[in-house]
């Protein structure tokens, strides 16, 4: 496959057979760049977890302070993000900022959206990566850009040709 690819680079490869050798890497469904993956993540933040952080801080809560000094306010926060973030990945396999970046989650045996079970312990597997601040960094370190959570559910987040 190397082989291959330097062919295509250097021009010895005719553009039938490049093209085939294209669609072989694309269908071999490999890991969407990390870039667009915090992207998504950061549109999601945005989209999904500051409304929900307005309306506990500002609605149900007095403000600011006492949203603050309340643990439970933001684990449930965090919670309510979570159950909406699984929603979309068992209903779409794409939550709004993976859609923005054409990336989607799949399960690694079905190549389909993933079940709830597995959707909901990928979420808790990246409450506990994001927190350990050293498994947040583990697809820089890998080759097939995978995080823990992908690992551990057996799940990949891939490009989409929309």
């Amino acid at each position: 496959m190397a082989n291959r690819w330097r062919d295509i680079k250097q021009g010895n490869v005719s553009k039938e057979e490049s093209s085939s050798i294209k669609e072989e890497i694309k269908d071999s469904f490999a890991s969407a760049p990390i870039g667009n993956r915090i992207k998504a993540f950061i549109v999601d933040m945005f989209m999904i977890m500051m409304p929900i952080m307005y309306i506990t801080t500002y609605l149900i809560m007095d403000g600011k302070d006492d949203f603050q000094g309340s643990d439970e306010a933001r684990w449930i926060t965090a919670l309510v993000f979570g159950l909406i973030i699984i929603l979309f990945w068992i209903a779409k396999g794409q939550t709004p900022g993976f859609k923005a970046y054409s990336i989607k989650l799949i399960d690694d045996n079905t190549k389909e959206k993933i079940s709830l079970p597995k959707a909901i312990l990928r979420y808790i597997i990246f409450l506990v990566s994001a927190t350990t601040i050293l498994l947040a960094f583990l697809p820089f370190f890998r080759k097939d850009k995978k995080t823990i959570q992908d690992l551990l559910t057996k799940t990949t987040v891939i490009e989409t040709k929309e």
